[in-house]
């Protein structure tokens, strides 16, 4: 059985709920990611800013509100998902595809103990199928 902790992404960025939506904006596009696991003050996950959440609100502004209006005066906190979706890192990695794929997802957050130690998306999974280790 190849585990979450086999092929999960250790590195992970992250951002804290009080941050301006501005700096998870730079944060994506400089990391080259869809979603950020956002921390409290105590370090815990509470949720996770993804590119989809910034354009939902982009969205559903007033007509004429600028995108870079929204990015100024919302906080990460006001547009996060509360409740991240998660796995443990010991879980079978064909349990990690079948819940993003379930929960329509790109990504799960690996979660120990209450702590955050990594994170697994599908690109994850297909590098480990191009890589031979599934």
């Amino acid at each position: 059985m190849v585990r979450v902790a086999d092929l999960m992404q250790t590195d992970v960025q992250t951002i804290h709920q009080d941050a301006p939506i501005s700096e998870a904006i730079v944060l994506l596009a400089d990391g080259h990611v869809s979603g950020l696991p956002v921390l409290n003050d105590a370090q815990q996950l509470v949720g996770v800013i993804s590119s989809s959440d910034i354009l939902a609100a982009e969205a559903e502004s007033e007509a004429g509100e600028a995108l870079d209006r929204v990015a100024t005066y919302a906080r990460v906190g006001d547009l996060m998902t509360r409740v991240p979706k998660t796995i443990a890192p010991d879980a079978d990695v064909k349990l990690a595809a079948q819940e993003m794929r379930y929960l329509d997802v790109h990504r799960l957050l690996v979660v120990d103990g209450g702590e955050l130690v990594g994170i697994i998306s599908p690109s994850d999974i297909v590098r480990a199928v191009a890589g031979g280790k599934l």
